[in-house]
C-alpha cells in the first residue's frame, strides 16, 4: 500500500507542479505576438502532451525512488524535474527566449543522462524517458527557431 502512496505523491509532484507553472506562465500576447517557425504546433497540443509526460516523467521518478533513492539517477531526475519547471517560468514569465535556451538545453542533457544513468538497471524508467526526450529535443528546436526568428 505504501508503495502506492508513493507513486500518488509522484503524481501529485510532478503533475500539480507542472500545471501550477503552465498556470502562472500562460503563454498570452507576448507569444501569440512572435514570429513562429511553420513546424510550430498549435496552442492546444502542449497541455495534453505535457500532461501525458508529467505522467511518464513522474512513474519514472516513482521507480528509481523506489529501487534507490539516494543514487546518481534519483539525483539525476530530481534535477531535470527542477530543469524542467525553470524553463516556462525563464520564457514565458521573463520572456527570455536565450536563458530558456540554456535552460532547455540543460534539461535536454539530463534527461539523456537519467536514461544512460537508469538503462541497465530499470529499462522501462529509460523507455518511459524516451517521448520526453523526443518532445524536449522538438522543443529546443522551437526554442532556437523562435529565438532566430525574433
Amino acid at each position: 500500500m505504501q508503495r502506492y502512496v508513493s507513486l500518488l505523491l509522484f503524481l501529485l509532484l510532478v503533475l500539480g507542479g507542472g500545471l501550477l507553472i503552465g498556470y502562472a506562465t500562460l503563454p498570452g500576447e507576448w507569444y501569440a505576438s512572435l514570429a513562429k517557425p511553420p513546424f510550430n504546433p498549435p496552442n492546444w497540443v502542449f497541455a495534453p502532451a505535457w500532461t501525458l509526460l508529467y505522467v511518464l516523467i513522474a512513474v519514472a521518478g516513482w521507480r528509481t525512488w523506489e529501487r534507490e533513492r539516494a543514487a546518481a539517477a534519483m539525483k539525476i531526475w530530481a534535477l531535470q524535474l527542477v530543469l524542467n519547471f525553470a524553463w516556462s517560468p525563464t520564457f514565458f514569465g521573463a520572456k527570455q527566449m536565450g536563458p530558456a535556451l540554456v535552460v532547455i538545453l540543460a534539461l535536454l542533457a539530463s534527461i539523456a543522462l537519467f536514461i544512460a544513468t537508469v538503462w541497465n538497471r530499470d529499462r522501462v524508467s529509460g523507455w518511459l524517458f524516451a517521448p520526453y526526450a523526443l518532445w524536449v529535443a522538438f522543443a529546443t528546436l522551437l526554442n532556437a527557431s523562435l529565438l532566430l526568428l525574433n
